[in-house]
């Protein structure tokens, strides 16, 4: 199973900056920048803290694939 976020996305709508967003979930921008990579999974209590300042569920923002759904939207593209 492979985790994706949309945390890049709800930052732009936002107008953030990965800084921006770190500042208000106290972590590092670095750990912003590996959770928009998909290289960190976040403790329960970062996922919800982004969720909350970017007004969204952390389902909406943390979205999980089986593998082989992965796979299967890469032989469509």
């Amino acid at each position: 199973m492979t985790m994706r976020t949309r945390i890049k996305e709800l930052r732009a709508r936002y107008d953030l900056t990965q800084e921006d967003l770190a500042r208000k979930v106290s972590v590092r921008r670095e750990t912003i920048l590996y959770l928009e990579k998909g290289k960190y999974n976040p403790s329960l209590k970062l996922a919800h803290d982004i969720a909350r300042v970017l007004q969204t569920s952390i389902d909406e923002l943390f979205i999980f694939e089986e593998d082989h759904e992965k796979q299967d939207k890469s032989d469509t593209d």
